[in-house]
């Protein structure tokens, strides 16, 4: 029988961060946890960190983003995502779903390089 070698979580997670630079993947990606029956903040924290990972090694993370990105984490962390799964949960009966599609602009890239790790992540979360 042929010994077969298993991935390892790094290389995964590099699939997985190459992956998320394309614009179409990363916005499934973030609307599949949206459509989670069970939904975990900490989940929908993580998936955006990834994206947000993803942009930043494209070199196409603006400030303005990366401030709304703080925002919502701390949001995600005080409340556990409540409002946000409220609108999905709402949504839902009112007979509408909410989708996370491609904008069609054109994203700037910032000048200077983010490093991933400048933004405030706790030590708890910081794996995931």
């Amino acid at each position: 029988m042929k010994e077969m070698k298993m991935p390892t979580s790094d290389s995964y997670y590099e699939s997985l961060i190459e992956s998320l630079k394309d614009a179409e993947h990363a916005a499934g990606f973030i609307g599949a946890i949206l459509e989670e029956k069970d939904p975990e903040s900490a989940l929908l924290r993580n998936a955006i960190r990834k994206v947000i990972e993803a942009r930043i090694r494209m070199n196409a993370l603006s400030e303005s983003a990366k401030k709304y990105h703080e925002k919502l984490d701390k949001m995600l962390t005080e409340s556990g995502g409540a409002e946000i799964y409220s609108l999905v949960e709402l949504l839902e009966a009112l007979g509408f779903k909410l989708e996370i599609s491609v904008a069609d602009i054109e994203l700037p890239a910032e000048t200077e390089s983010t490093d991933f790790m400048e933004l405030e992540l706790s030590p708890e979360t910081a794996n995931l």
